[in-house]
């Protein structure tokens, strides 16, 4: 009997490591902005290229603007995004208009590209609820603080655009640190047993605030998770904007022809501290580590591949760094100018009908505001 156990240990040892060989990371550009899997080079115009750059470029003076901002006190909670532009706008790039974003607290980038006006994702930062007046025509929601919550959220809205014959997917993000949460395999499990058509993308940015990732699970990567969900796990360099993008759109048009939801993990790195609410990332990450990260930053890769093309030179990108400053220096401005939030607002948007206990609250402040 001893001597079976030790076998059927051994055949299930064999067969986990026969399992994680299927997830290699998936990469189309390497660190030196050359093409290394010409297969999965995906078909994008020379004017979409430029374009995809473009944002990530904006998306990086964005990140440094809204730092300095915070720290001047003109924004409340802010997740930094530098180093994650490819994770996050390349895969944005590969879902279209009429596609739902159900994005995490870093993903507020996302949402700005789907159509959230900029200043209204500043008012966002700063607990204002006009941050979170979706426009009509922008298929997103306000990010979510809960962590994972955004999962199970995406899985229901996914079958909804089913259900509707709608040929769109819900694309959902968290970070690493998210799939630890019983809300992600909540998400990923109903959107496989009903074969909803959702984008399940997690950055693994290799810590979740402090915890690095194999503090988190035992499993070599997060893809792997989809087994279980009976869906398709893949694994990209999250660093790599044409490996992501490629990735990404083929499991958008698998999810709109029916072929159910995917789990995307996009190998990455965030620069700077998880949010600029006291997190100190030199406690838990070393020099060497930022400097080895630093090697494969998505923009400089890209920008040697298109200088490469003839498409991008530093004129192009000094355009895009100056229309960035302006419009953000216009967008907090605007900001600025929205009538200061009232705790009358608060409490008449929280109820159609105000509670008993409520209402003679809202009659002192409403004359306390009235003088």
């Amino acid at each position: 009997m001893a001597s079976k156990a030790k076998t059927a240990e051994f055949d299930a040892v064999e067969t986990l490591e026969n399992i994680e060989k299927q997830f290699e990371m998936i990469q189309v550009l390497n660190e030196k902005g050359e093409v290394v899997n010409e297969k999965l080079l995906p078909d994008l115009s020379d004017d979409e290229l430029v374009e995809l750059m473009s944002r990530m470029v904006y998306t990086r003076i964005l990140d440094q603007r809204s730092i300095s901002l915070n720290r001047q006190g003109r924004l409340g909670f802010y997740a930094p995004t530098a180093g994650q532009e490819a994770s996050a706008i390349a895969s944005h790039f590969a879902l279209e208009k009429e596609d739902f974003i159900l994005p995490g607290y870093r993903d507020v980038p996302q949402i700005i590209w789907h159509g959230l006006p900029l200043y209204k994702a500043f008012l966002f930062s700063r607990g204002h609820y006009v941050g979170n007046q979706i426009p009509e025509e922008v298929n997103v929601i306000p990010p979510q603080i809960i962590i994972g919550a955004q999962y199970v959220q995406a899985a229901g809205v996914a079958l909804g655009l089913k259900k509707r014959g709608k040929k769109a997917v819900a694309a959902t993000y968290t970070g690493d640190g998210g799939s630890s949460q019983g809300d992600f395999y909540e998400g990923i499990n109903f959107a496989g047993a009903f074969g909803a058509p959702a984008v399940f993308i997690v950055q693994n940015n290799q810590f979740a605030i402090s915890t690095p990732r194999d503090k988190q699970t035992a499993a070599s990567t997060i893809a792997q998770k989809a087994v279980a969900a009976g869906i398709p796990g893949i694994v990209v360099d999250g660093m790599d904007p044409l490996a992501v993008y490629a990735v990404v759109r083929e499991a958008r048009k698998r999810a709109v022809d029916g072929g159910g939801p995917s789990l995307i993990e996009t190998i990455c790195y965030r620069y700077g501290p998880h949010t600029m609410a006291g997190d100190d990332p030199t406690r838990y990450r070393t020099s060497d580590t930022d400097s080895e990260w630093e090697k494969k930053d998505p923009i400089v890769r890209f920008r040697k591949y298109l200088e490469e093309k003839g498409l991008w030179n530093e004129d192009k990108e000094n355009e895009v760094i100056e229309k960035a400053k302006d419009e953000i220096r216009e967008a907090i401005k605007k900001a600025d100018q929205t009538p200061k939030q009232k705790v009358t607002d608060l409490i008449s948007n929280m109820y159609e009908e105000l509670p008993f206990h409520l209402k003679e609250q809202f009659e002192i402040y409403k004359e306390k505001e009235s003088k």
